[in-house]
């Protein structure tokens, strides 16, 4: 063992939970902060994804338990969010990567639309860290982490209320580093590029677009969910304790552009 590096990033004796951790990129997170030593809550909404995805960390020697939450409505969030510290406790991370991801043109946006993206993408983080924070900055160690998109800071296929719902996500974060700074409590962002999650499923259907996606890139090729496993660790360690506010990209350059 490499005491200077558990000093850094280690998060033996920690708690996560990670809301869409049973898919993507939220998956890749859950298996980092698990094999980093977290114990780790999944919060999704489909039990067999979730049942998959424990029991292959589990098997791997990790903690890991999952719970099956609604996060479409404020009282199934709120529910999720009990459901979630039974198994292992109050967190001291909270990953909210669960997403929805309508794209309807903007002349076409109904108010159904509207409700269901930003209840899912900002009212369950904002909620969620309401109920969280508070517990962590009273133990004086916390770690809030969203998962936005480049669509929060720049508008482009058709970015639409997804875009809106990502852009309130990274304005939840800096009121969040605000409110809870010199607490020990940190929020921050992740800024994927294109990934290829179910989430994109549908630009997946076209070959040419994925290509051209890859070739915006500095790296040469999209993202996958394993390409955030060493940020979000470093978000969610003791190394990171001065980072709060910030949008960290993980995106292969895509946003040089």
């Amino acid at each position: 063992m490499n005491a200077y590096l558990d000093s850094l990033f280690s998060l033996t004796g920690r708690t996560a939970v990670v809301t869409g951790g049973s898919s993507g990129i939220g998956r890749g997170i859950a298996t980092a902060l698990a094999r980093a030593g977290a114990a780790v809550v999944i919060v999704a909404r489909g039990a067999e994804r979730i049942e998959r995805t424990v029991a292959e960390l589990t098997d791997a020697g990790c903690r890991a338990a999952g719970v099956v939450g609604d996060l479409s409505t404020r009282a199934g969030i709120l529910a999720a969010a009990e459901a979630a510290v039974v198994p292992y406790g109050e967190p001291d991370v909270l990953v909210n990567s669960a997403g929805i991801n309508m794209r309807p043109p903007i002349t076409e946006i109904t108010a159904e639309d509207w409700d269901a993206t930003m209840t899912v993408n900002a009212l369950a983080p904002f909620l969620l860290g309401q109920r969280f924070a508070p517990g962590m900055a009273a133990r004086g160690y916390g770690r809030l982490i969203h998962i936005s998109s480049q669509q929060a800071h720049r508008a482009f296929v058709s970015s639409g209320i997804y875009g809106v719902s990502k852009g309130a996500v990274e304005s939840l974060m800096r009121s969040e580093a605000e409110a809870w700074g010199g607490t020990g409590v940190t929020s921050n962002t992740l800024v994927p590029g294109f990934v290829l999650t179910p989430l994109n499923a549908r630009l997946q259907d076209d070959p040419a677009q994925i290509s051209a996606l890859a070739a915006r890139t500095m790296i040469g090729r999209n993202g996958l969910p394993e390409d955030f496993a060493g940020a979000a660790v470093f978000l969610a360690g003791p190394g990171s304790s001065y980072v709060t506010g910030h949008s960290l990209f993980v995106d292969g350059g895509l946003s040089v552009h």
